[in-house]
């Protein structure tokens, strides 16, 4: 095996008409070129630049992989390759770097700062893209580098707060890339670094010190000329026709009478000879001219060669540049650069074919090695291994050969995106929701979470972020969906809560009743899609005896806030109830409360006194349904309400304005049970004229005057503005304060009775 002082590099030129291999090293600012191979597509596999038959063009492929590691003498298994710039597209950005404090920037930060612009283009470019192409990035090019804003050639070594820079990132269609890849594979190859034929060849063509000019190289293959504009020490510019060599080998096939193949070498010859002889198709020896072959190929050259100018001053700004460089076979035609000068108004002489000129850094092994315009771009593809790093990485992700750009920071979810793999079958799966309404509000329970993806990398565990590199291998399999949700009634943070009353002096806390789609429901029923639960906030005396396991004599005589009630008179939340033989000494007040309630007859005897009727009886439709639940859950009490307690908090009833202090009952000063007792009346007047729509009248006092409000069944803290002088339309403070017994006041809050009320203009 052949000792070499540098890492060899395998550059391959896949082209429309021939395959060329190169094989080198670099030294220093010198590459030493070992071995050069060159075969001709037998057919015309590639076209324009773009592979038509993978097979036929790996299999030529490997024909010069082979003649090359004979040659050299080793295995070669990693290559160097370029896209023509077919469909090509640019995006141009900007990207900068901060750092806290200034900074000696290395190669890692002028890298990283690379990546970032290289990433900003891609993703300004995919909002850009309005195809369903798929395109991918085959390389960039730094325009400008700048240190704390101000341009600069070379940031490494410096110190600085900010660096940035303006990068040009060339995108190519997915098709172009993946059929490259795919042909170079079937020749048992690895590509470690993909760039464009452009960039290629410009890295050997114009070296650096020359970049400071305005100039155009022109790379004219077969299928596509491409070409890169320099200017100010950079490359500023890439773009692409499709149209070169094969365009005049056509004409000339036409002309002549003659396959592509024979024609071909017919264009070739006329670079060097001033005759040419040929058969045409009819088997009849022919021959042409130098100069007619010049002739026919006029045409043709004069619209290549328009089309190759116009394009060169769109990328310069709309103006010529000072010189153009020609590489390429397809370039070396007579009249080329001559009408290429002609359509770019400029001297003949500063459009020239480059081949050993731009080559004085190259040095070669072989004696016959070839040094014309043929060879800059091969050359190229080698120089370019050295300038940036691979673009691309291919790993396998469940056997499927994936190609991710490399970021540097690429992990198994960048593979498995790009693979089609889907989100959900990375992460463990719910199984299905269960929604439902409790008290009118809707309420969704999860299923139950399945089991997360299983991943492997190269055969080791793995997740989602675990970094991957080039040719790993990457097997998901897919999460599972969990349980659907299943949830009964007595798991509700609603069920369990008590709704405390009074006793016969004694505190209960009874338990609330779930109510579901208009049927009462045990605890253990099960909640199914879309069923509205309601919890009720009401117990009838009935049930709170049947829930104590207490058997009431009909001659009892029950009260409820000391008033006269029945076995079916709703009880909200703390209310005071006393079943007892004894009749209890109640006032006319105490009876009937402040009015004349509709839930007594309110005649008068035949003494002036009040005839007491029976009370109405409130219905209750759910009777029987909480009478038989009450059966079935509460089956064994003991019937001894001592000790009967819930750790849930009880709800406030809604609908009702009793205040549930029963402190009056035991009051030992008159003075003070007749006041609660008053209130307690109050209140319930205010809840039997909502019920009943009959209107109401209260007394409040604002700002120290009583005010009376009448003509409503309720009234809210905004109706006192209907009765007072308070002038709103001119302000005389920040704002209006309102009061409410003592307290901050909303304009909805209800008031009643006796509320002691102010409102005034804040300071």
């Amino acid at each position: 095996m052949m000792k070499f002082p540098g890492q060899l590099v395998f550059g391959l030129d896949i082209g429309t008409r021939s395959i060329v291999g190169t094989v080198g090293y670099r030294t220093g600012e010198r590459f030493h070129v070992i071995s050069q191979s060159i075969r001709e597509h037998e057919t015309r596999a590639m076209l324009d630049g773009q592979i038509h038959d993978i097979h036929k063009v790996g299999a030529t492929i490997k024909e010069v992989k082979l003649h090359l590691e004979e040659k050299v003498g080793r295995k070669l298994k990693d290559v160097c390759i370029a896209a023509a710039g077919r469909v090509l597209r640019t995006i141009t950005t900007h990207v900068e770097q901060e750092f806290p404090g200034d900074k000696e920037i290395d190669g890692e930060d002028i890298y990283a700062l690379d990546s970032r612009g290289v990433e900003k283009a891609y993703e300004e470019f995919l909002e850009t893209n309005d195809t369903e192409i798929k395109f991918y990035c085959v390389g960039y090019s730094v325009v400008r580098y700048y240190m704390n804003h101000y341009p600069i050639s070379n940031l490494e070594g410096h110190k600085a707060g900010t660096i940035g820079a303006d990068i040009i990132a060339t995108f190519l269609p997915d098709d172009v890339v993946d059929g490259l890849y795919k042909a170079v594979g079937l020749a048992g190859l690895e590509v470690v670094n993909l760039t464009l034929e452009p960039i290629a060849a410009i890295q050997a063509a114009i070296p650096e010190m020359y970049r400071m000019l305005n100039i155009a190289l022109v790379d004219v293959g077969a299928g596509t000329s491409d070409i890169s504009i320099t200017k100010d020490g950079s490359i500023v510019a890439y773009g692409m026709i499709p149209i070169a060599g094969d365009a005049l080998t056509e004409v000339i096939a036409k002309h002549c009478l003659v396959d592509f193949k024979t024609a071909e070498k017919i264009k070739r010859a006329a670079g060097e000879e001033e005759s040419i002889e040929y058969k045409d198709i009819l088997g009849l020896t022919q021959t042409i001219s130098r100069e007619k072959i010049a002739e026919v190929a006029r045409p043709v050259i004069q619209d290549m060669t328009k089309r190759v100018a116009d394009k060169i001053k769109e990328l310069n700004g709309d103006k010529s540049v000072s010189a153009v460089f020609v590489v390429g076979g397809g370039g070396r035609l007579q009249g080329y650069t001559e009408s290429l000068a002609e359509e770019l108004d400029i001297q003949k002489e500063r459009v020239a074919v480059r081949g050993e000129e731009v080559m004085q850094q190259i040095a070669f092994y072989e004696e016959d090695a070839r040094k014309d315009s043929l060879m800059v771009t091969p050359i190229g593809i080698c120089l370019s291994f050295y300038e940036q790093s691979n673009n691309f990485i291919f790993v396998y992700f469940n056997d499927q050969r994936v190609k991710l750009y490399d970021n540097n920071k690429l992990a198994v979810v960048d593979a498995a995106m790009q693979a089609e793999f889907t989100n959900d079958g990375l992460f463990p799966k719910r199984g299905k929701a269960l929604n439902y309404f409790v008290n009118g509000k809707p309420r969704i329970t999860r299923g139950m979470l399945g089991e997360a993806a299983i991943i492997r990398v190269n055969g080791q565990e793995a997740d989602i972020y675990t970094p991957i590199h080039a040719n790993d291998h990457v097997r998901v399999i897919e999460s599972t969906a969990g349980e659907p949700a299943a949830l009964d009634i007595n798991q509700l943070p609603e069920y369990g809560a008590v709704m405390p009353v009074e006793v016969n002096e004694q505190k209960v806390e009874l338990p609330k009743f779930a109510m579901v789609n208009g049927h009462l429901q045990s605890g253990y029923y099960g909640i199914q899609e879309n069923d509205s639960i309601e919890f009720l906030n009401y117990y009838t005396v009935r049930q709170i005896a049947e829930f104590m396991d207490v058997i009431i004599n009909q001659d009892m005589n029950i009260y409820v806030n000391n008033k006269l009630a029945d076995m079916d008179t709703i009880v909200y939340e703390n209310f005071a109830i006393i079943w007892t033989m004894e009749e209890l000494q109640l006032s006319d007040r105490d009876i009937y409360g402040s009015g004349a309630p509709d839930t007594y007859a309110n005649l008068p005897d035949d003494d002036g006194s009040y005839m007491k009727s029976e009370p109405k009886k409130e219905e209750n439709p759910f009777a029987a349904e909480q009478a038989a639940i009450h059966a079935g859950e509460l089956a064994g009490s003991t019937g001894s309400t001592a000790g009967i307690s819930f750790d849930k908090t009880a709800v406030p009833a809604e609908n009702t304005d009793f205040s549930g202090d029963t402190s009056a009952l035991g009051a030992t000063d008159s003075s003070e049970a007749t006041a609660a007792q008053e209130s307690a009346a109050s209140s319930e007047t205010a809840v039997s004229s909502e019920q009943t729509g009959i209107p109401m009248a209260i007394q409040v006092m604002v700002n120290g005057a009583p005010i009376r409000l009448e003509g409503k069944t309720s009234y809210i803290f905004v109706d006192v503005f209907d009765y007072i002088n308070f002038d709103l339309s001119v302000p005389q403070g920040s704002g209006i304060a309102t009061e409410l017994n003592g307290k901050n006041a909303q304009y909805m809050e209800p008031i009643h009775s006796g509320d002691v009320i102010k409102i005034y203009w804040k300071d």
